[in-house]
């Protein structure tokens, strides 16, 4: 169904070049995001207390690399993670007249339009906790099927120049960010089976011809070379997104609970590198504010349609959502208070709960303090 490998050479191919350092500043820059990984742990496990006195968390590596090595790392886990998808949808195609002929070339053409995407998004990701890593022989994952965690140093290097703001402290608070994810999986054992058997759940339910997949592919793709995608208003709305186009009812119930669960982690890590800002990013005010303004307003047309044929739009909302949420929570019942939502799948928040935290508060404090 895709070519994997042509994915990954079309977007390397693709990629945006990264901002202009020497080889003396380059090794500087991934010596210092290594130092700030380090130096991350400590404060993200005092600042939540997520990490019970006694026990360690399971060790996962921290990987400083480059656009391409972005998009390798992607592609293993695309590749693992949707495996069930695409060996369902080779089954129902088998034994169709010119499966085989079609499967190949809709597999190359299919390939190219995935690494026009990565290409995309391959110079916008700062940072990554890698939850479902398959080892490369480039890449190394933690142990027991443990994730990965990635630093794009160019990307970093590309916004903090971009919003003009201190490299040493800006490296620090996005380092902070990613390890709040990093402890977040690895402090919470059940977590990464959860998600994982959640996301299975809606694959399984995908009831849809191939083309219609390779078509919301293509329609993505188009929209990088200036082609207004069907369905694109004049004001660069494409209506819904790839993940919206797919669902039966039964992915609606498991998208809604993925949904509440990526708010939690994403406004949890948008919280705490908040928290922890002030006590070791000195212009920490000074870089939420610029961010923040580059969130709302830094996308071109294009890039806008592209945000929302994605979903990335809804990810924005994520952040925003979930940080609200874990804010109200602390601030009625403390971090204690709220480390109860780890406890396990049943005290995760709801999609509404996470829009109203009293709910959830009253739900969870109710039934445990009873």
């Amino acid at each position: 169904m895709v070519d994997w490998n042509l994915a990954v050479a079309t977007a390397i191919r693709l990629a945006r070049p990264g901002p202009d350092v020497t080889r003396d500043e380059a090794r500087e820059i991934v010596a210092e995001l290594r130092r700030h990984a380090k130096a991350s742990e400590e404060h993200v496990r005092g600042y939540t207390r997520m990490i019970p006195e006694g026990h360690e968390p399971a060790d996962t590596p921290v990987l400083v690399v480059d656009r391409a090595g972005w998009v390798r790392a992607n592609v293993a886990g695309f590749r693992e993670l949707l495996k069930p998808l695409f060996e369902k949808m080779q089954e129902r195609r088998s034994g169709s007249p010119g499966s085989a002929v079609f499967g190949a070339v809709g597999g190359k053409v299919t390939g190219v339009e995935l690494g026009m995407l990565l290409s995309f998004m391959s110079s916008r990701v700062l940072g990554q906790y890698e939850t479902f890593a398959p080892p490369t022989r480039d890449l190394p994952s933690g142990a027991d099927g443990g994730g990965r965690l990635l630093l794009v140093a160019p990307n970093i290097v590309h916004v903090e120049r971009e919003l003009d703001v201190d490299p040493h402290d800006f490296r620090l608070w996005v380092a902070l960010h990613e390890e709040t994810h990093r402890t977040q999986f690895t402090g919470v054992p059940w977590l990464r089976d959860h998600l994982q058997g959640e996301i299975q759940s809606f694959l399984a339910e995908t009831d849809v011809d191939p083309m219609t997949i390779v078509e919301r592919l293509r329609e993505a793709a188009q929209s990088l070379t200036g082609n207004r995608p069907e369905g694109t208003d004049n004001d660069g709305d494409n209506g819904r997104s790839i993940v919206e186009l797919v669902q039966t009812p039964g992915q609606r119930e498991v998208l809604g609970r993925l949904t509440a669960v990526m708010s939690l982690l994403e406004g949890h890590a948008d919280y705490v590198m908040d928290g922890v800002g002030p006590q070791v990013v000195p212009s920490v005010a000074e870089i939420r504010e610029k961010f923040q303004q580059r969130r709302a307003s830094g996308a071109s047309r294009l890039d806008q349609a592209l945000r929302k044929l994605l979903g990335l739009d809804a990810k924005l909302r994520q952040y925003r959502d979930g940080e609200r949420f874990v804010r109200a929570v602390v601030d009625e019942v403390g971090m204690d208070g709220f480390n109860r939502v780890w406890t396990s799948p049943n005290t995760l928040p709801t999609k509404a709960e996470i829009a109203k935290p009293a709910d959830w508060v009253a739900r969870v404090h109710r039934k445990t303090d009873s």
